[in-house]
């Protein structure tokens, strides 16, 4: 596949902020250091995961030289630039570039609806004023723009968006892109309860949070796909089913977050007006996660 540096399980690390609420970058590297040595195949800094949109822009660029310092070069960045502006979104996509990210993820996101030509044209502007691949995110529940599987054919027609990350859960999406563009339609999964129906459907890769907590399970998911261990895979995504859907229903950030801290790790504040678990959910948190706690 042409333009296409991903393969596997994409980690997304979250944000984490020190008591003054500014971003507590030496932490956030040894987060990232965390998932490197841990076996993903992929890092994808400033995603839903990062808390994004509470970045300023230069939060934004700390965070992303913080990823290809710690990185560098061990595996492949991903790095997300969306904004609600075509020029800030291009601005962030440049700054990633010129850092060294091997390429940029962006979610079209919207006070006003936007129509599908209004977002080809923003991708396609995009684009045109960067040289590395663009992967196109489809998540509706946190860009606010459902983009229909029609659209995301549009935008392969960009040269450089080589990439859906289709995140719906919609599990049909990923059957027709790979009916309708075959088999060299590089998608990835970005709803981690559909992992192994994903798989299944042909997806090149997991972007998820979870590799924060159970990277061995999530590795080992993808690992039994390509060995054609379907039994195996199978026993694997069931034992982590639990788990991924109870970090989807939290709230990623708060839910990572949590379970750092019931595995011994640091994780950081977050930055209001998000709010830790409760107690009665960081106590269910903990019967979920006892299976892989030490």
């Amino acid at each position: 596949m042409k333009n296409v540096p991903f393969k596997g399980v994409i980690a997304y690390p979250i944000t984490p902020f020190d008591n003054k609420d500014k971003v507590d970058i030496p932490l956030f590297k040894k987060l990232v250091e965390r998932l490197v040595v841990s076996g993903n195949h992929g890092i994808a800094p400033l995603g839903s995961t990062g808390v994004l949109p509470y970045l300023s822009d230069e939060e934004k660029e700390a965070v992303t030289e913080a990823t290809l310092q710690q990185v560098n070069g061990r595996i492949p960045t991903l790095v997300g630039v969306s904004n609600l502006t075509t020029e800030k979104t291009i601005h962030h996509a440049q700054f990633a570039e010129k850092a060294g990210a091997d390429a940029v993820m962006i979610i079209p996101m919207s006070y006003w609806k936007l129509t599908d030509d209004e977002i080809v044209t923003h991708y396609d502007a995009v684009a045109r004023k960067i040289s590395i691949p663009i992967m196109a995110y489809n998540n509706p529940a946190t860009g606010g723009v459902d983009m229909s599987p029609n659209l995301l054919k549009r935008l392969l027609e960009i040269p450089n968006v080589t990439m859906i990350k289709e995140s719906t859960g919609d599990i049909q999406r990923m059957h027709y892109l790979r009916k309708e563009l075959g088999e060299d339609v590089a998608f990835y999964n970005g709803s981690n309860p559909l992992a192994l129906a994903a798989f299944s459907a042909g997806a090149r890769g997991w972007c998820t949070a979870a590799s924060n907590l159970i990277p061995e399970l999530n590795i080992g998911l993808y690992n039994a796909i390509e060995n054609n261990q379907l039994h195996e895979a199978q026993d694997i995504f069931y034992q982590q089913i639990e788990l991924l859907q109870f970090i989807v229903a939290k709230g990623l950030p708060r839910a990572v977050k949590a379970g750092l801290k019931i595995l011994g790790e640091e994780g950081g504040n977050l930055r209001s007006p998000l709010q830790p678990l409760t107690e009665k959910e960081t106590e269910e948190l903990r019967i979920i996660m006892k299976p892989f706690t030490k």
